[in-house]
């Protein structure tokens, strides 16, 4: 049970058709069962029981049509929390996570500043350690986080900054751009998300293909081409 005295906070997560990994992302929550005050499924029109299965986890399920950027608009707009947590479906938070966050929260100079996740892989392989650590680098260098390694904000900071866009692709390097590079800031834990896609399409090619969506989206091409691309 949430704590009455602290900030609260929503966990906020998009989902189509996670029924697969949702599970484990919830179970992960229960660490800081102390500081989740709701978790808010936003799912885009699964058609594998994802509502269903998110209702039975004790979550609040906003409907609306798929695309990422909205799902996560949504469900912002329907959190009650002074904190928002923005996870992906297919990714869990490691051990700690809970204190991490606490400790973020607390200090008050993070108020204006976003709290993410160090990027870990489901798979214990050479590629997906290698994948993680670039993309920690490019994280702590550039201040441009990835979706799957989550995203602490303030409610205020983020409503002041627009929010999410209602994009296909990118949505979440448009809202970190907004924040800018010297307000992002790495916590003390693990987000570990799946490595299917990289498996699938290979750990040296799947990389490359995101740097080059991330490098023609910082060149001004549209998000709906983009997602073209992305597969």
């Amino acid at each position: 049970m949430a704590d009455p005295d602290a900030p609260s906070l929503s966990v906020v997560i998009p989902t189509l058709n996670a029924a697969a990994g949702l599970p484990a992302c919830l179970a992960a929550l229960a660490e800081g069962e102390d500081l989740v005050g709701e978790v808010l499924v936003a799912d885009g029109g699964s058609s594998d029981g994802t509502p269903d299965l998110a209702r039975r986890h004790g979550c609040r399920l906003v409907e609306t049509r798929a695309g990422r950027g909205r799902q996560l608009a949504a469900g912002a707009e329907a959190a009650e929390g002074d904190w928002l947590l923005f996870l992906h479906a297919d990714t869990r938070l490691g051990e700690g996570w809970a204190d991490a966050v606490r400790a973020f929260v607390a200090d008050p100079a993070n108020r204006d500043r976003a709290g993410v996740f160090r990027l870990a892989y489901d798979r214990d392989t050479p590629g997906a350690r290698r994948v993680a650590r670039w993309a920690n680098r490019r994280t702590r260098w550039l201040g441009l986080p990835y979706g799957d390694q989550g995203l602490l904000i303030r409610r205020a900071t983020h409503d002041a900054l627009g929010g999410f866009p209602d994009v296909p692709l990118m949505e979440d390097v448009m809202l970190v751009r907004q924040l800018g590079r010297a307000r992002v800031r790495v916590l003390d834990a693990d987000a570990v998300t799946s490595g299917a896609r990289y498996e699938r399409d290979g750990w040296w090619a799947r990389p490359l293909r995101n740097l080059s969506i991330l490098t023609l989206h910082l060149l001004g091409v549209s998000p709906d081409r983009l997602k073209r691309l992305y597969g």
